[in-house]
């Protein structure tokens, strides 16, 4: 009798490594946050004998607690979701004879450009969100035969139909027949958001007729004190001001186009609604490559200026509105929306093939 499959989901760097591994992830927020130390650290562990080397090193300090924290589910399937998470598991699995048994198989979350970690040649699949990213991991050595091209996974709302505009728009209280643009920050509602908001505040009001040419939909996360100051201003078109939203596909649905730093689910969910993009920042390294991709492929603009980006948007709700159709039919070709259930379908196939070849110790996914 068939068992059913069981999802799990850890993070095996922050729950099975001792102290000072386990900070890694919350050490990643930190470099970030300081620029030139992130750069530093993505460039100076790039090339292969550095990396190599640390996770040599790394492993004789975390395999065995690793190594628990991978045989503790007994899978049938690892799905690795981060560019740290190839060379470490794939070492524990080879030295204990496990590669013939255990699917091991790399989802990459960047578009364009990324960290070489994210390749191994002993993954059964990597996943590759683009074609550039696939000649990454061609170039690092992987064979044709582990490299499928399916598009970034996105959560399965985003592929559903969408209300119309104007209902969703009256949902969340806008303007129904104005063209509304959405500005993000993120889940911290970080970057240059109310000054951007308030430049749109600016450019989307015509002074010679009096009104409004567009709306603003602010998505401030977390960050309370920016959403309280923006609730506190007088705007002369309308501006909703959202917190932390679960629904992130109706409050694209309902506008017409997006600001945004260059996050790469962010860009492949935009284009999925069919959203031109206007991208205000991006973080050196994994992110540097996504503006040319949005740019050079016609699904937006790049700027960091404020009043420029708030020139765009009046522009495509005016006399550009032409360039915006064409911005918006551009990311649906480009989108890829079937995505996730393409690399659920193909994870399935591998699990099945293996099993018919090499007996199974288990019933878990």
């Amino acid at each position: 009798m068939d068992c059913l499959p069981q999802v799990f989901v850890t993070d095996l760097w922050s729950e099975h490594t001792p102290w000072p591994f386990n900070q890694l992830p919350r050490s990643y927020n930190f470099l970030v946050k300081h620029g030139p130390l992130w750069k530093l650290t993505y460039y100076g562990t790039a090339p292969r004998l550095v990396h190599q080397s640390n996770f040599v090193a790394t492993s004789a300090f975390v395999a065995r607690e690793v190594a628990t924290g991978i045989m503790k589910y007994q899978p049938d399937i690892i799905i690795s979701v981060h560019p740290l998470m190839q060379h470490v598991p794939l070492r524990i699995l080879r030295a204990k004879g496990l590669l013939e048994k255990i699917v091991f198989t790399t989802v990459v979350t960047d578009l364009s450009t990324c960290h070489p970690t994210w390749f191994h040649k002993l993954v059964t699949r990597c996943y590759c969100p683009t074609t550039e990213v696939a000649k990454r991991a061609s170039k690092a050595g992987l064979q044709p035969s582990q490299i499928k091209i399916y598009g970034l996974p996105v959560r399965p709302s985003f592929v559903k139909p969408i209300r119309p505009k104007d209902v969703l728009r009256r949902e969340l209280g806008m303007d129904e027949d104005l063209p509304a643009v959405l500005l993000m920050g993120g889940g911290e509602g970080m970057g240059p958001i109310e000054a951007t908001a308030r430049a749109l505040g600016n450019s989307l009001y015509d002074e010679n007729i009096g009104e409004p040419i567009g709306q603003v939909l602010v998505i401030c996360g977390r960050n309370k004190k920016l959403a309280n100051k923006l609730l506190s201003i007088k705007w002369k078109i309308p501006v909703q001001v959202k917190g932390f939203v679960t629904k992130m596909e109706e409050c694209m649905g309902a506008c017409d186009c997006i600001i945004t730093k260059a996050g790469p689910g962010t860009i492949a969910e935009a284009m999925i609604q069919g959203l031109p993009i206007i991208l205000n920042d991006y973080i050196a390294g994994q992110e540097v490559g996504n503006v040319p991709y949005v740019v050079e492929n016609g699904c937006g603009k790049y700027s960091k200026s404020p009043k420029q980006i708030a020139d765009i948007v009046a522009q495509w709700f005016g006399p550009k509105a032409d360039e915006l159709k064409a911005m918006s039919q551009n990311c649906l070709k480009l989108a890829k929306s079937d995505a996730v259930f393409k690399i659920v379908h193909d994870l399935h196939e591998l699990v099945r093939q293996r099993s018919l070849l090499v007996p199974q110790y288990s019933c878990t996914t």
